[in-house]
């Protein structure tokens, strides 16, 4: 049922689906923060519905149904599929919150913090060797992110729910027993019920903006897109790279949602901030630059 078998070593092809999905996301809070008149949970029981039929066309494209019709029908895929559902689902209320609150730069330090926490879970679990710079690296990202945790007026809890359910559902996503696509739509499947359930409680109870305005059903319906393509993306790179290196290439996506919430969402920054931004790309340099040189040596 799987379509890629996971070898612990780092492809091309999936540092690129990493790099492109790392960057979509990046660009991710400039829709989300038209969405901010609008709950969070709604937001997301809709991102969880529209990318049901993204997903399916995806497997009808590739022919790959009958993948998921034999998942459907397993008990033990349908209760591991259940981990990474409730992961996602939670980490997507929590982000949602996060940007459209304001609170944009605690969404980036989850972020942050996330990649150090999955290269631990691969040290820890997997047994996933670092080389000695890679090791130096993660020191370097360690400090920059003890830098914003100690600045924090309050617990940027947030940031560390982020952290904690992206992670888990990157380690549980890995160990999914079907292809990612098919993993994917699974897992939208399982919490669509849910989502229904809710959208309908919300709609009964004289509230909703679903239909209420041309903008806003155009916004909710594109949470599909916007929700299904990169993670679809990421789902195909996660097996073909180890996942301290999904880590580390993580400080793409909160990187840019760093800018975007000084630059464009007038969130205010401080000093330590300002010197956790540059140890964290040199981080991400000393990890990435013997990566790369291997790959192309090969």
């Amino acid at each position: 049922m799987t379509d890629q078998v996971n070898e612990d070593k780092d492809t091309p092809k999936g540092l690129a689906l990493a790099v492109t999905v790392y960057l979509l996301w990046g660009f991710l809070p400039l829709y989300m923060k038209l969405l901010s008149h609008i709950p969070a949970a709604e937001v997301v029981a809709h991102r969880v519905i529209w990318s049901v039929p993204i997903a399916g066309l995806v497997l009808v494209v590739m022919r790959r149904t009958g993948d998921l019709s034999e998942a459907l029908r397993s008990p033990k895929t349908l209760m591991v599929a259940m981990i990474p559902a409730a992961l996602v689902s939670l980490n997507w209320g929590i982000y949602v919150w996060a940007i459209t609150s304001g609170n944009a730069l605690d969404a980036a330090l989850g972020y942050y913090m996330n990649p150090l926490f999955s290269i631990l879970l691969g040290a820890i679990i997997l047994r996933e060797r670092l080389s000695p710079w890679q090791k130096v690296s993660v020191v370097i990202a360690g400090v920059a992110v003890a830098i914003l945790l100690t600045t924090a007026s309050a617990v940027p809890w947030a940031a560390f729910g982020m952290m904690l359910t992206w992670g888990f559902y990157a380690f549980f996503k890995k160990s999914l027993p079907i292809g990612p696509n098919q993993g994917f739509l699974l897992e939208v499947l399982l919490l669509t019920p849910p989502a229904i359930l809710y959208l309908i409680w919300v709609h009964v109870s004289g509230g909703g903006f679903f239909l209420t305005s041309m903008d806003n059903t155009l916004l909710l319906l594109g949470c599909g897109v916007v929700t299904a393509v990169p993670l679809l993306i990421y789902a195909n790179s996660a097996k073909l790279l180890r996942l301290s290196t999904i880590g580390i290439l993580q400080y793409i996506a909160p990187t840019m949602i760093f800018l975007s919430a000084i630059f464009l969402f007038g969130e205010e920054v401080d000093a330590a901030r300002r010197m956790a931004f540059p140890l964290i790309w040199l981080a991400l340099v000393i990890y990435s630059v013997p990566l790369i040189r291997q790959m192309r040596a090969k």
